[in-house]
Order: structure tokens, then C-alpha cells, then sequence
């Protein structure tokens, strides 16, 4: 048993409150006790789920007045894309895609993807995140850094004219759903435009077939938008709904140029939209119409896309970009308030990837946790402590984050079975083998 004590903790379960002196006792990789403290229950406690507690602690963490809260869920990332951080940039989307990225994926090897996977890792761990919606072929090779690391990762289908088949999608569903408690796999495809008619077509069948949601990257750009329109006289939305891909819910990752109809199929189908402002600044893609979808209703999750087009997979700056680009758009201060933006980036990207005990602090949930350190200039006065996370919160924060009932970083320290300097130079030995 681990105690965290002598804080303060925001749960988000249900509200915003931050409970001052509260307590957070974790049993193996559960919650196991939240609220003010108190002696050692006893069993059959209604606090602690009924569950025994013998009053010994392995391990009693004083949080000095610090916030324990929920891990953020980076709800769509590329995480082996590491190696083209900084390699193509200020280029459009497409060329960016077709004529730098495409063509070095293609010289990647299982090997290079598990320490690219690595890499990302260090940094999501770093900067409070616990767990990752990653979007990569070769999911064995990302499946085993994870597990190895102790990390939690949603892996998504990648289905697309040019690689993988139907056959493989559902080995891959019926593998990676069975094969470690930290690793969940969605059906999904690159996207509209990288897929043929046929090929979405069964898709939605094989959704239809497991009753599974169905995730892909989606009207990104006015120019896919435009051409699906050519191809099917439909936007990508409209086109994906008559396919069949989303009887079961799933979401579309951008979500930028969408119209009302497409926002009404997403109400409809009960869709998630994955907003990516940084990338979609970047790359110009456009600003996502984040206050129109929540209008309607359609829940929205955010996520840091692949670190060759952010470059960043940084949560703080996605959780700003997401309201201040919002407020922007619709010229209103109003707009996206902190609190909502906080929950996208806990409680609705765990959701959003299926992960349902993973969105908050309560008895029974994983032990999916950070600690924000409140001792620091720019959380300073704290007259409101959520908006101070939003709008002035960065990674250096950060002095904890717990994925599963481990602790895996801790005051710059990672304990995650190797040094992160040796991740770093097998990525640039991997990366030197890549320009040979």
C-alpha cells in the first residue's frame, strides 16, 4: 500500500473541487482510499470498497501542499515519430506527408519503432502524461516498449491502401486486447483519402462484427475535405457514416473543416472528436470549431499528434492552444473555459480511447496519477489553481506521475529499467542508420 498525504487533490470525479489535506492510498495498481485522513480501515469499509487493510505502508509520500490529480491521456500521437522531430518542417501538410515522411517510414524496421517508441515515452512521463492513443504500424514493436517501460497505450488501426489488410486489422484486435493489462487496441484507419471505398467498406463491416468503434484521422484540411467531395460528393464525415464505420462510436482525429451536417452525424453516432490545435497550427491546417461542437454535445478529447509535425508532446501546451485558439476563433474571451479544457485533456481522452477506469481519482479506478508542484513561480498566487493549470501551467510542474500503481518518474528521475541516456543514443545510433 502507498499513501499520498499532507495535500491536495483534484479528482475529477463528478466536479472541479480541490480537496484540501485529502489522501490517496494506492493498493497494487488501484485506488484504494480517497478523502480526508483517517486510522486504518477496517474490512468491509464502505470508503475503501470493502476491501482489508492490514495499516501497514510500503511507501508514505508527504506532497508539501501539492496537487495530486489524474494523468493526462494523449488521445492521438504517432509516438515513433521521434526521429523526424525537427527533420520537415515548414512545409504543407501534404507535401510535408507525401514527400518526406512517407518516404522515411518506409526505411523503418521493428527495431528503429521500439526505441523511437521509448523515446516518446520518456517524454510523455515527464510531462504527466499516463497514457498514449498511438496511431503506428507495427504495433508488437510498440506493444513491447510499452509494456517494458511500464507505460499504458492505446494502439489504433492504421488501415490503408498500402499497408495492412482486414485480416490483419482483426489478428491485431484479437492480439493486443489479450495481451497485457496496460495495452488496449481500437479499430482504425489512416483516413479517408489514403483508403478505398472497398476497404472502409469492410471495415465498418468488421466493426459491425466485433460491435467496435472505429478511429481515423479526419477532415484535416480543406484540401481532403474538397477532394472527397470530388471522389464521393460527400465530406470525409458524411462519407465514413454511409461506410458503416461508425455504428458502434469511434472518433475522428482534427475534426478542423467540418460542417453542421457533420457535426450532426457525430451527435448522432456518439463520435469523440481528438483536437490537435499545435499540429494543426503548425502544419496551418486551420482551428478546429471547438465551440460549435460543444454546443451540440459531441465530446471532445485533445492529443498531441505525432512529434514530427508539433513537434512537442507537451499536454500544457495543447490544454492552451486548445482555449486560446477557440477564444480566437470565435473573438470571444468566453469561449472554452479552463474547466472544460481540463476535463478534455483527463477525464474525456480516457473516453475517448476506452480507458473508462482510467478518467479520474476514485475507490476502484487505476492508479493512473500525477503531482503538479504548486511551489513554483507561475502557479503563484493560487486564486484559482484549475485555471492556473490551463493557462499558466507548463511540464516543469510536474514532479510525479504514476501509471498503474508505479511510480515511473519522479523529481527528473526516471524508473523505467534503463537510463534515458542510453534511449538517447541508441535513438541517434537508429537515426544515423536511417540517413546511410
Amino acid at each position: 500500500m502507498l499513501r499520498f498525504y499532507n495535500g491536495r487533490v483534484l479528482s475529477m470525479h463528478g466536479d472541479f473541487e480541490v480537496h484540501e489535506d485529502y489522501e490517496v492510498w494506492v493498493q497494487e495498481d488501484r485506488i484504494f482510499y480517497v478523502g480526508p485522513a483517517l486510522q486504518a480501515p477496517k474490512a468491509g469499509n464502505k470508503e475503501t470498497g470493502g476491501s482489508d487493510f492490514d495499516g501497514r505502508f510500503q511507501e508514505e509520500i508527504d506532497l508539501k501542499g501539492n496537487l495530486l490529480m489524474p494523468g493526462f491521456k494523449n488521445a492521438h500521437t504517432h509516438s515513433p515519430m521521434t526521429f523526424l522531430r525537427s527533420y520537415a518542417d515548414d512545409l504543407p501538410l501534404q507535401e510535408w506527408l507525401y514527400h518526406r515522411v512517407f518516404p522515411m517510414e518506409d526505411k523503418l524496421d521493428p527495431e528503429m519503432i521500439y526505441w523511437f517508441t521509448k523515446l516518446a515515452i520518456l517524454e510523455y512521463l515527464s510531462g504527466g502524461i499516463t497514457a498514449s492513443f498511438d496511431m503506428y504500424a507495427e504495433p508488437e514493436a510498440n506493444a513491447a516498449a510499452n509494456v517494458e517501460m511500464g507505460f499504458r497505450t492505446v494502439l489504433c488501426g492504421t488501415l490503408n491502401d498500402f499497408k495492412d489488410s482486414i485480416p490483419t486489422l482483426e489478428h491485431f484486435y484479437q492480439k493486443y486486447n489479450h495481451y497485457h493489462p496496460r495495452i488496449r487496441y481500437q479499430l482504425g484507419c489512416h483516413a479517408e483519402y489514403t483508403t478505398s471505398e472497398g476497404l472502409l467498406r469492410e471495415l465498418g463491416a468488421l466493426a459491425a462484427q466485433y460491435h467496435a468503434p472505429v478511429y481515423t484521422h479526419v477532415s484535416e484540411t480543406k484540401t481532403e475535405v474538397e477532394q472527397c467531395r470530388k471522389r464521393y460528393g460527400k465530406s470525409p464525415i458524411e462519407a465514413l457514416a454511409d461506410f458503416g464505420l461508425w455504428e458502434y462510436g469511434g472518433g475522428g482525429f482534427h475534426c478542423v473543416h467540418i460542417s453542421d451536417a457533420d457535426m450532426d452525424i457525430m451527435r448522432e453516432k456518439g463520435l469523440y472528436a481528438v483536437t490537435n490545435p499545435a499540429s494543426n497550427a503548425k502544419l496551418a491546417s486551420g482551428i478546429a470549431p471547438i465551440t460549435a461542437m460543444q454546443d451540440r454535445g459531441i465530446p471532445i478529447a485533445i492529443g498531441t499528434d505525432g512529434p514530427a509535425s508539433n513537434n512537442c508532446l507537451d499536454m500544457f501546451r495543447e490544454m492552451f492552444l486548445v482555449t486560446a485558439l477557440a477564444k480566437l476563433r470565435e473573438e470571444d474571451a468566453a469561449a472554452c473555459p479552463a474547466e472544460k479544457v481540463l476535463s478534455m485533456a483527463t477525464v474525456e481522452g480516457a473516453k475517448a480511447m476506452g480507458l473508462l477506469d482510467c478518467d479520474c481519482i476514485a475507490v476502484g479506478k487505476q492508479a493512473d496519477l500525477i503531482v503538479l508542484d504548486l511551489h513554483q513561480p507561475n502557479m503563484q498566487p493560487e486564486h484559482n489553481i484549475v485555471k492556473n493549470l490551463v493557462y499558466s501551467g507548463s511540464k516543469q510542474n510536474v514532479s510525479l506521475t504514476m501509471v498503474a500503481g508505479k511510480i515511473l518518474y519522479r523529481e527528473g528521475r526516471f524508473s523505467v529499467g534503463e537510463a534515458p541516456e542510453h534511449i538517447y543514443e541508441t535513438v541517434k545510433i537508429m537515426c544515423k542508420r536511417l540517413e546511410a
